[in-house]
Order: C-alpha cells, then sequence, then structure tokens
C-alpha cells in the first residue's frame, strides 16, 4: 500500500502551513466563528498526518522485529510479530477508509431521518428498530445525537425521527445509509405467527454552512406551531414551541421539537430545509430554489438497499455491494461499519 500517495503528506503539510499562516495573520481572532471553522479543518488535517506517522512507526516496529527473530533465530517472537501485524492491518483498513471521505461535504454532520413505511404497527415498529439501530452506531462512533424531531405512532413504534449527528466525517459515514431498509421476521403482531415484510426508509443530508446563501421566498412557507409530543406522555413540552414548516412549491415538510423554545426550533427546522432543498436542487440540476415545482414529499419506495432477515435465516445483506453480515442482531445494535465500509471502498 502506497501511503504516501494515499495520504498526500506534502499537500498536507502544506495545507497546515497556510493554515498557521492565515491564524498568526493580525485580526484573524475577531470573526470567532470563521476562526473556529479553521480550527477544525486544522485539527482534522493534524489528525490525518498523527495517523500517518503512527502507522509508519508501527510498521517499521514490526521490521525491527522481524530482523531481531531472524538474526536472533528467536522463534518465540513470532506470535508477537503476527498480532503487532494482524492489529496494524486494522488499523491501517480503518485510516484508508477514512482517505475515502474526501467528498465535498463528507467532513460535516449529518441530519438523518427515518420513515415507517406503510405496513401499519410492523412498519412502525421497524422504522424504531432502525432508530436504535443508528443510535447505537453513532455512540459507538463517539459522535454526540440530538433528536429534533420524533413522532410516535399512537399504537406503538415510531412514524418518523429526525437526528443531528455531531462529529467529523458524520455524514461522509452515513450518506449511503440514504435509502429503503427492508426486514424479514415473523411478526410480534402476528397472532398467527405468519412472516412478513416491511420498510422504512432512511434520509441522510449534510449540515449547511451559514454562509452558503439559499433564497427561500417566505411567501413559499406555511408555518404551524404545535406541541411536542413524547412517548406515553414523557418528556413532552407543555407550550406550543414545536414547529412544522412546509415548503408549498414542493410540498416538502420538515418539523422540529427539541429546542426549548419556539425560536430555536424555528431555526433549526430551516436549517434541515434548507439542506433538503439545496440536495434536491442538486439532484433536479436546478440552479435555484425557487425552480423546485411538484410534490416531493412522498416517499419514493423503489427498491431497497439493505435486507435484514431474521427468519427463515439470520442474514443482513447491502444490495448494492452484496456485502453481507450473518449475525443480525450484532447489526441491529449497531455494528454497521462493515457495512458502511464496503460501500465506501465502491469508490477506491
Amino acid at each position: 500500500m502506497n501511503w504516501v500517495s494515499l495520504f498526500d503528506l506534502a499537500g498536507l503539510k502544506n495545507r497546515l502551513k497556510e493554515i498557521n499562516e492565515k491564524m498568526e495573520a493580525e485580526g484573524f481572532w475577531d470573526d470567532h466563528e470563521n476562526a473556529q471553522k479553521l480550527l477544525k479543518i486544522k485539527k482534522q488535517i493534524e489528525t490525518k498526518v498523527n495517523e500517518y506517522i503512527e502507522l509508519m512507526e508501527e510498521l517499521e516496529d514490526i521490521k525491527v522485529l522481524i530482523i531481531l527473530a531472524d538474526e536472533e533465530e528467536d522463534l518465540t517472537l513470532i506470535p508477537e510479530i503476527a498480532d503487532n501485524y494482524k492489529a496494524y492491518r486494522e488499523k491501517a483498513e480503518t485510516v484508508r477508509i477514512k482517505t475515502l471521505l474526501n467528498g465535498e461535504y463528507d467532513e460535516k454532520n449529518a441530519i438523518l431521518t427515518l420513515h415507517a413505511g406503510s405496513g401499519g404497527l410492523d412498519a412502525q415498529d421497524w422504522a424504531e428498530m432502525l432508530l436504535r439501530m443508528y443510535t447505537r452506531w453513532i455512540e459507538e462512533k463517539g459522535y454526540k445525537m440530538t433528536i429534533l424531531d420524533l413522532q410516535y405512532a399512537s399504537e406503538g413504534g415510531i412514524k418518523s425521527a429526525t437526528l443531528f449527528v455531531e462529529g467529523d466525517y458524520a455524514y461522509g459515514y452515513l450518506k449511503n445509509e440514504k435509502g429503503v431498509h427492508r426486514i424479514v421476521r415473523i411478526s410480534p403482531f402476528d397472532s398467527s405467527g405468519r412472516r412478513h415484510t416491511s420498510f422504512a426508509s432512511v434520509d441522510v443530508m449534510p449540515e449547511t454552512d451559514d454562509d452558503i446563501d439559499v433564497e427561500i421566498d417566505p411567501d413559499d412557507l406555511r408555518i404551524d406551531t404545535y406541541r411536542s409530543s413524547g412517548a406515553g406522555g414523557q418528556h413532552v413540552n407543555k407550550t406550543d414551541s414545536a414547529i412544522r414548516i412546509t415548503h408549498i412549491p414542493t410540498n416538502i415538510v420538515v418539523s422540529c421539537q427539541n429546542e426549548r423554545s419556539q425560536h430555536q426550533n424555528k431555526d433549526m427546522a430551516m436549517a434541515i430545509l434548507k439542506a433538503r432543498l439545496l440536495e434536491l436542487a442538486e439532484q433536479e440540476h436546478k440552479s435555484k430554489i425557487d425552480e423546485l415545482k411538484g410534490d416531493y414529499s412522498q416517499i419514493t419506495w423503489g427498491s431497497q438497499i439493505r435486507s435484514y432477515v431474521f427468519h427463515p435465516y439470520s442474514l443482513v445483506k447491502d444490495h448494492r455491494t452484496n456485502a453481507e453480515v450473518g449475525n443480525v442482531e450484532a447489526v441491529m445494535d449497531g455494528d454497521l461499519d462493515y457495512l458502511i465500509n464496503e460501500k465506501l471502498k465502491q469508490r477506491d
């Protein structure tokens, strides 16, 4: 593996030099927001450089052990060499995957939305299972998660949920989770014990920067307030602070009920709408938001990207990469890295 070309170490060091020069310039700290953005970029680059240095040092240590074992004819060092090399390969693969996260928005925070498909209680329960799965993965990654909106179904499960995921490359890792997810299982809600197939959709968008100018005509918006909902009456905000915004030309609806004030909820809902409209404009090859017309509120079910089979066997299969995991319970507990990484490698 050619780590030098993979990392572009010279390019990273030049970028660090440019950032340090900007930080030393007079007045740099006057613009606190931009200063923090540049500090974040600097930290990400320094992390990449340090990862490269650590990998090279670990590889050199392994080479020294091999030379020592050869010169001393010491076979007792072989197990240590094998263990060190295995650990090195695992770490190197993790670092290599991160080098694939070089898309325009990959380093940004992510907005992840879940919607239950048709199928009543089974689909709503499946959406809640996916919410738990992604929550576990997010926790394992050490990311910060905020539930912006959570719509419970009256009979059980959830209708939808919107999560804000904060952390380096959160969008880069999650972006390929977008699509339809299918579950096949013996329904716990079917007294006859029959096998059911249910669907839920996942949408993932990057958090947009404040400096990206998106013109949204206020006349195109319908803004409604409502009382926040909770499971079984828990954690309910007693005031009508939750916000629902409908973009009338596209019929896109976004909502936020997490923040304490109506103003904060409106700001976050507008941020989600802004990200959704930017994404839609790119997909439709439109240069302006106001060119978007038509009903974009419906979920397109189409072909699923991944199937989770609980019966008659245990298997999770990604239909885009043909990657398979036999332990469906582990995946539902948040062990998603293999499936995520296999999709990222398709562009390697």
